[in-house]
């Protein structure tokens, strides 16, 4: 096993193809093992190699040669952007203390929590994704040598999603599928002319975007002459999480018959790429916990609001959680141990989640057999993926942090009305449309006009535009639709704003 794990991890020269032969065919015994082994060699080489991470081990007294379990990895000290990646140069972040020697290609966070980091990376995270893609096409029962259409609308420019997305069906192409790409990214113009002008000469169409966008998408499309009936229509999805009603309406939109099998999304990031998708097993645990309240509280735990559910490989990655906080490890250009990425959720190997169906009387892989899905079992361990409860939330795949929103609502122009408290959600109206609504404290006295609903509104969306690269790409695209909507609430309302509580700023 260990030297199968060597030989694995030697990419981007390991053929895809003996990737993809041992997903499907391997128990979760296996994998398990890889967890160990793979994070473990991430360690041990990330302190040997990596100046900074050498020097962050020996700040924290950790010695590398006592690191022998897991066990003793969980007690070594997360790394962060503030306590790591912005606090040594660059290069000696890098594999060698070298950035020249590698091929990369750069991805940029938003900025959204202090200036924008750029993460370097090589074709072994672009092959990463590449598998997980290919996964998907397997899944979906997408014949190689069929002709197949995939649309990129993933937005194009530093950020990851558009690039990766890319460059990982690009490869998908040049080993066996028939498969033709477009990259319209959110130019929806664009799109609607590639669903008119290209799509009908593919058997099959993948549409890759983020959930709110790709709705707009699928609403929008008939008002500018694409007939849904005429394409067999699959969906990549990523960059946030979303209710299983928000699933079946696009479905029924489009056409896709098989929510299980032609519908994915994806758990990535700008910091290592592609990390995790929802394979149709996770979509079916997702639907089986919703109509079994003991059985969801027993998967997940803390999240009160449907997290994503993903498998992940752990030749590619290996997630930790403690105390709901999500770690990786992960080699690349710039490697990471134990990085604390920012998100909230749980990490469950495949039998620990055959043992929770089996204690309320189910059996896992019977209920995949019996949904036929049998054939896309994979037995990967799984992470779920929640929102931080009181610290953001997303909304038309950009981060949305408390201060920005308070930035806005601390002019000076609106002092005289408000207290400056809010709370804040993302929600759907009837039509299933996302919108960012944000309740604001009124100043005992004050009433709230629809003249005053739309100053804030108007300071609200100067903030977030001017202090979130990724908001501000969606307001330049999508306009009216992200600005924010405004409720007023009397001065110390329960509902918002009760007395000697702590002020929520973000509410599921």
């Amino acid at each position: 096993m260990l030297r199968f794990v060597k030989e694995y991890m030697t990419e981007p020269t390991t053929p895809a193809g003996m990737i993809l032969e041992k997903i499907y065919s391997e128990g979760s015994s296996y994998w398990k093992t890889m967890r160990r082994l793979n994070a473990l060699r991430v360690f041990r080489s990330s302190a040997a190699r990596v100046p900074a991470y050498g020097d962050f081990l020996r700040a924290a007294g950790v010695d590398p040669a006592a690191v022998k379990t897991m066990a003793d990895l969980g007690k070594v000290p997360p790394v962060g952007k503030n306590n790591y990646l912005r606090a040594y140069p660059f290069e000696r972040l890098c594999a060698n203390g070298s950035l020249s020697e590698h091929s990369t290609v750069f991805t940029s966070t938003s900025g959204s929590t202090g200036d924008s980091f750029y993460f370097p990376r090589d074709s072994a995270i672009d092959l990463r994704s590449s598998v997980y893609h290919e996964m998907f096409l397997k899944n979906s029962r997408t014949p190689p040598n069929g002709s197949t259409l995939v649309v990129v609308c993933f937005g194009m420019g530093v950020w990851i999603g558009g690039i990766i997305t890319y460059q990982a069906f690009k490869m998908i192409a040049e080993r066996n599928y028939r498969l033709a790409i477009i990259t319209p990214g959110v130019n929806k113009g664009e799109i609607f002319e590639a669903l008119k002008s290209v799509a009908p000469r593919y058997d099959q169409v993948v549409l890759c975007g983020y959930p709110p966008f790709m709705k707009d998408i699928v609403d929008e499309a008939p008002l500018h002459g694409v007939d849904w009936k005429k394409f067999k229509v699959k969906m990549i999805f990523a960059a946030e999480a979303f209710s299983e009603d928000f699933r079946d309406h696009i479905a029924a939109r489009v056409g896709i018959r098989d929510v299980y099998r032609e519908t994915m999304n994806i758990y990535g990031s700008a910091d290592l790429g592609t990390m995790a998708e929802e394979t149709p097993v996770c979509i079916l645990i997702r639907r089986l916990a919703l109509s079994n309240a003991t059985l969801y509280k027993k998967i997940f735990k803390e999240a009160a609001r449907l997290p994503t559910l993903a498998q992940f490989h752990p030749g590619f990655i290996n997630f930790e959680c403690d105390n709901r906080k999500v770690y990786c490890t992960s080699d690349s250009v710039l490697p990471l141990v134990r990085y604390e990425i920012g998100d909230n959720g749980g990490v469950m190997d495949f039998d620990e989640v055959e043992k929770i169906f089996a204690e309320e009387g189910m059996d896992l892989e019977n209920e995949v057999k019996k949904a036929g899905l049998a054939d896309s079992l994979c037995k990967f361990p799984f992470i779920y993926i929640y929102e931080r409860t009181d610290l953001s939330t997303k909304f038309y795949g950009a981060i949305v942090y408390p201060e920005h929103v308070r930035g806005g609502l601390l002019k000076a122009e609106l002092e005289e009305y408000i207290t400056g408290k809010f709370t804040m959600s993302v929600k759907h109206d009837g039509n299933m449309d996302e919108y960012l609504e944000i309740n604001v404290e009124l100043k005992p006295g004050a009433n709230g006009s629809e003249k005053l609903a739309q100053d804030v509104s108007k300071c609200v969306f100067e903030s977030l535009t001017a202090k979130s690269a990724e908001y501000k790409n969606n307001a330049n695209m999508f306009s009216a639709k992200v600005r924010p909507k405004i409720i007023f609430w009397p001065h110390e309302h329960p509902e918002h704003f009760r007395p000697g509580a702590k002020q929520k700023w973000v509410k599921k």
